[in-house]
């Protein structure tokens, strides 16, 4: 996908992905296409739209590259390396991907993270660093260990961005659950008794071992997951269909973008909305049980709302590509994006008429969102009363009714989301 199909007005933040660390502290800007050409074209876009693009280090499967570059012997070049490139191409901070980061490599990730914070604070103006983190720990690792760990480097980011994606599989132990549900719905798993992950537990566990809640992004993942297949337990003949289903025999389980979940599975007749859960699935039971796991353009704003509800610093997509349709016309190709854009704009216009004696405003919400009508009769004392508090959004315009506000003296109103 070209910068040039990239909606700058909605992104603050382009994180161009991404470099691979060598063993030696070299960089492998070949395996991922990061040409001149192409650093030069998305930096020059984003600098147009006043927004920052980052170089990432680092992604899936990079673990033994980063702990070899990061290790006593080349770290000194790795971070020279990655400054370097940094600058030279013109990027406004540099993205750390460390994939996987279990407790025994802390120490090394720790001391990059140091000794990079430091070699970008030489430069001006300031420069970026952020990281990808994993919404839980490896699997094996004590619970609160990578928060706690994030928690004592939140000084050396400016924004943790939580990978609040990949919740689910077809493990052992393990149910039909979703990709990147907002809350686990008191949904537990039969061989443990324990919660079911989702973003809202994960922030949880960030919050309550110290990192700043502006410090946070969550993940809203442009894919989902099909699942297909297995038998026993709750599973249905011809396999999987819905969350929360168990099984003796695991079923099957596949990733697929967005673009392809509308175009090749969606059917209006099989599409659900989890409310316990807060996330769209498919459940497919024509031509072949399915259940599909996938953020849909109610989802996505919901996720805006969350954030906003508990006051954190934004949200994080991975990726911009995977939701584009590029034979649409301008304006329609890129669905999930302009929802988050829709979602960042609401309450927006308000709409203010007298009814008789009362005055009632309307706003556009959005699902999941919390918002606060207040009024006042003097703008310059600063001072706001509250005519209403929580009022919960739904995607629709919401009404809201001033009783016998048109006898009193006039009134100025504001539509407030959390914080």
């Amino acid at each position: 996908m070209p910068a040039s199909n990239i909606d700058f007005t909605t992104v603050t933040h382009v994180i161009h992905f991404s470099l691979i660390p060598n063993s030696d502290g070299s960089l492998n800007s070949s395996a991922n296409s990061l040409s001149v050409a192409f650093s030069s074209d998305l930096i020059t876009r984003a600098h147009a739209a006043g927004q920052k693009a980052l170089i990432c280090i680092g992604g899936a499967s990079t673990e033994s590259g980063f702990q070899s570059a990061a290790s006593a012997a080349n770290r000194a070049n790795f971070v020279a390396n990655l400054v370097n490139f940094m600058t030279a191409r013109g990027y406004d901070g540099i993205d750390v991907d460390w994939e996987a980061l279990p407790v025994s490599d802390f120490n090394l990730f720790t001391n990059l993270v140091v000794d990079l914070r430091g070699a970008l604070d030489k430069l001006s103006p300031h420069k970026l660093l952020t990281v990808a983190a994993g919404a839980y720990p490896v699997y094996g690792d004590p619970p609160n260990s990578s928060s706690a760990m994030y928690a004592s480097l939140q000084s050396q980011f400016d924004q943790i961005n939580i990978m609040t994606y990949d919740l689910s599989g077809p493990y052992d132990g393990w149910i039909t659950w979703f990709n990147s549900p907002i809350y686990d719905g008191g949904t537990r798993f039969v061989s443990s008794g324990g919660l079911v992950p989702s973003i809202d537990g994960a922030v949880n566990n960030f919050l309550a071992n110290g990192v700043a809640a502006a410090k946070l992004g969550i993940g809203v993942p442009f894919y989902g997951y099909i699942w297909s297949g297995g038998s026993g337990g709750t599973v249905p003949s011809g396999g999987v269909t819905r969350p929360r289903q168990s099984w003796t025999t695991a079923p099957s389980f596949t990733s697929v973008n967005y673009n392809t979940i509308v175009s090749s599975y969606f059917q209006s007749n099989s599409y659900f909305w989890d409310t316990n859960g807060q996330a769209a699935y498919l459940s497919i039971t024509n031509g072949g049980n399915k259940f599909i796991s996938y953020d849909d353009p109610y989802a996505c704003q919901a996720k805006v709302s969350y954030a906003r509800n508990r006051g954190l610093g934004g949200v994080m997509v991975w990726e911009l590509a995977l939701d584009y349709f590029p034979a649409r016309p301008a304006g329609l190709r890129s669905p999930l994006l302009q929802s988050l854009k829709q979602s960042l704009a609401t309450p927006g216009v308000t709409a203010v008429v007298h009814q008789g004696t009362n005055i009632m405003l309307s706003f556009p919400s959005s699902p999941l969102a919390l918002y606060r009508v207040q009024w006042t009769s003097n703008l310059n004392t600063g001072t706001w009363n509250t005519l209403t508090n929580n009022v919960a959004g739904n995607g629709q315009v919401l009404q809201i009714i001033d009783t016998n506000s048109f006898t009193r003296p006039g009134r100025y109103y504001r539509v407030r989301t959390p914080p």
